[in-house]
């Protein structure tokens, strides 16, 4: 499983504790450590910065409301419209801005390691941009989604939409607001921890689920 921790590589944080996971015999996902950066130490080539929602499920998880991404290969203008074009392949209401930087940070990490990648990135972002007319993160909902679809099933297309299901649902923020527990196999499984618990879905009808048979 892997375990969230946002402000990774930097030199100081204002928080020291380790990131928490679902590790507890329960299965409960603890205090998330999203701590933010001292400015002053981040010295990437972008810096991804926001904060949680106040009073928030995730804002009461995490010690601090703020969390920073450092990018070590792509601008901040980049991993802001790779946070958007996330947001609009995988679009979640509940999911917070901080969850969506994982995927730039995720993304940004190949770019370091891969001159090749890195253009691709670079050229696909800038196609979006052109697209738009102008920054794909500040356009509106609509022109992002349209610009979206003109792009579908190139490589750059694939690479970020492959990289969101990683990025997006491995991490203990997205566990939670799903309602996934964590992992199981190494407690005994789920009989005796949440066997029949979905509560992210409605109930079924009644059609789908009729009475026994009793011939």
């Amino acid at each position: 499983m892997r375990v969230i921790r946002i402000a990774t590589d930097i030199t100081v944080t204002l928080a020291d504790e380790e990131a928490g996971g679902c590790h507890d015999d329960s299965g409960a996902v603890p205090k998330l450590n999203l701590p933010l950066a001292r400015r002053e130490f981040l010295k990437g080539s972008g810096i991804l910065m926001g904060t949680l929602a106040s009073g928030s499920m995730l804002a009461l998880l995490a010690p601090s409301e703020a969390w920073a991404v450092e990018l070590k290969a792509l601008t901040k203008s980049e991993g802001q419209s790779l946070m958007k074009l996330g947001r609009t392949l995988f679009p979640h209401k509940k999911l917070p801005d901080a969850v969506y930087a994982l995927l730039a940070k995720d993304l940004d990490a190949k770019a370091a390691g891969d001159a090749g990648t890195a253009k691709m990135l670079s050229e696909g972002i800038g196609a979006l941009n052109q697209s738009v007319g102008g920054d794909f993160a500040k356009a509106s909902e609509a022109k992002r989604l349209a610009a979206v679809k003109q792009i579908e099933g190139n490589p750059f297309f694939g690479a970020v939409r492959g990289q969101c299901i990683t990025s997006l649902y491995d991490n203990d923020m997205a566990y939670k607001v799903f309602g996934y527990p964590g992992s199981a196999w190494e407690k005994g499984g789920y009989i005796t921890r949440g066997f029949q618990d979905l509560k992210w879905l409605a109930p079924p009808s009644s059609e789908a689920s009729p009475p026994p048979f009793m011939g």
